[in-house]
């Protein structure tokens, strides 16, 4: 090949010194064909292309590559790998070479195939604290057994590419709420700006430009946490680049191969931790000698401080039934009796769901996701068994309620008592107003003396309380003594005295 000096030695001998093709050929020691070239073309340097690119150590693999790679893009585009796997597979394979191998053969395949990209966009840059960017992604997991499609949130810091992620069964409202802020939690601190697409969760109109309206109850999340919405323009994802990137990355390496888990609980757990050691063991993309979490680690003092969690729940009024129940998401939840009647106001939690009425919980059950089902807290239709005690037996709350300790056992013992249902309500109904640990000390109590009725054990509970003291009188002054009386004992021995004055 002809290097830049050559060719420039070439053309100034003939055009400068006026050498023929001859006598260059013969004092470079260049064929004249060569020499001809140079001069008839105008060119300044000359570059050889191989038309067929030597692999000395992926030649041997490429059948196997190609295999894998056909097979790929088989595959739907939610299961498809991506190419750093497909080397790794390679590798556990028995292949010696470099990645770069694999990806020039990838390239020049995709190039054939035309399927070869040719957008650009522009570098973003973000000082420590500015921003975060959030979004949602869903993915396919193994939940008990159950192969099912999760909802992931995403959260991303701008500076330091530390990432956060969360699954969940739904992408609701509340859902937003929860995210934020265990993502807050763990980060210790919020950036002052979050970037977001325009999700129904949180905007409610779009209009012209960056004009949005967003959602009061997410603009209320926001001002609690000190953060600034932004909104992202419709179908332009690269606005939030980095959060997208982060898509991907976690699901080629965290959800591949499919995963297998027995709750969420047990499953954020695991993704929390990958999150981290993600984190330490990856260079940060623009500072190559500091890893991910060095470069974390080094943000958090610029981050707004958490003070304390938002208090994220989504609010639906609903009524309460004849049978304690309330309908919230295709499921039912008991309340507690006195609550039959008036309008109640459900909160959902991402976790939990909690009713209120008149400003007082009057429900707390964890939150079910499935349809049509029924969460019963079977205190809450003791004082209903006080008019209805034949219910106790089979009543829907109270199959396989198993009741704690020695009140158990005492009702294991008045199942075979005629009367044993309305005994067994009585000693319920005492655990309304003075508590589950005493009504357990007092049949205690009752089972260590051998007696088993609801008698002995109101009985025994009643020498547990407490005499309440009379209250006390304040007295007006008018009514005060302005001599105190002197106790005198003596006084006394006149009434033994006759009327004669003898003793």
């Amino acid at each position: 090949m002809l290097v830049v000096e050559t060719v420039a030695r070439i053309r100034r001998a003939h055009f400068v010194q006026g050498k023929t093709i001859k006598a260059i050929s013969r004092e470079l020691g260049i064929a004249r064909n060569t020499v001809r070239k140079v001069l008839r073309s105008g060119e300044t340097s000359f570059a050889y292309e191989r038309e067929v690119q030597p692999r000395p150590k992926l030649g041997q693999w490429t059948d196997d590559l190609e295999r894998r790679l056909a097979a790929n893009d088989l595959l739907s585009r939610r299961e498809r790998l991506g190419l750093i796997r497909i080397f790794e597979g390679l590798r556990e394979a028995g292949y010696e070479g470099g990645y770069d191998a694999v990806r020039r053969y990838a390239t020049a395949r995709k190039r054939q195939q035309g399927k070869g990209s040719s957008e650009a966009f522009v570098p973003l840059s973000f000082a420590p604290g500015e921003a975060f960017q959030f979004d949602w992604s869903h993915e396919i997991v193994v939940l008990r057994g159950t192969t099912m499609e999760i909802k992931v949130a995403q959260v991303r810091l701008c500076h330091s590419r530390m990432l956060f992620v969360r699954a969940y069964p739904r992408e609701t409202q509340e859902m937003v709420f929860d995210a934020h802020d265990k993502a807050f939690a763990f980060f210790r601190g919020t950036c002052e700006r979050g970037i977001y697409d325009n999700m129904r969760t949180a905007v409610d109109a779009v209009f012209v430009g960056r004009e949005r309206v967003f959602n009061r109850r997410f603009l209320q999340m926001c001002s609690h946490y000190l953060v600034e919405p932004t909104a992202c323009t419709p179908a332009s994802g690269w606005e939030k680049g980095q959060v997208e990137n982060q898509v991907n990355v976690v699901r080629e390496r965290f959800f591949k191969p499919r995963l297998h888990f027995a709750s969420f609980t047990e499953m954020n757990a695991w993704l929390l931790e990958r999150c981290v050691a993600y984190a330490k063991a990856h260079p940060h993309p623009e500072r190559h000698d500091s890893p991910v979490w060095e470069m974390f680690e080094a943000e958090r003092p610029s981050l707004v401080r958490y003070a304390n969690p938002f208090d994220g729940f989504h609010a639906k009024t609903a009524s309460v039934s004849k049978t304690c129940l309330v309908q919230f998401d295709k499921n039912r939840y008991s309340v507690m009796a006195q609550a039959v009647g008036r309008p109640v106001e459900v909160h959902a939690y991402a976790e939990r769901i909690v009713v209120r009425q008149d400003g007082g919980i009057i429900a707390n059950h964890d939150r079910c996701f499935g349809r049509e089902q029924t969460v019963y807290d079977p205190w809450h239709y003791v004082p209903v068994l006080t008019r209805k005690p034949g219910a106790m037996r089979n009543g829907a709350p109270f199959k396989d309620w198993v009741l704690p300790g020695a009140l158990g056992r005492v009702r294991q013992k008045l199942k075979s008592v005629p009367d044993g249902d309305r005994q067994m309500v009585k000693i319920l109904s005492a655990a309304l107003t003075d508590g589950l640990p005493a009504v357990e000390t007092a049949c205690a109590e009752a089972l260590a003396a051998g007696l088993c009725s609801s008698d002995v054990v109101l009985n025994a509970l009643s020498r547990q309380r407490q005499p309440e003291l009379p209250p006390s009188i304040a007295v007006p002054d008018a009514l005060m003594l302005r001599q105190q009386p002197v106790a005198d004992c003596a006084r006394y021995d006149t009434l033994r005295r006759l009327p004669n004055g003898t003793p």
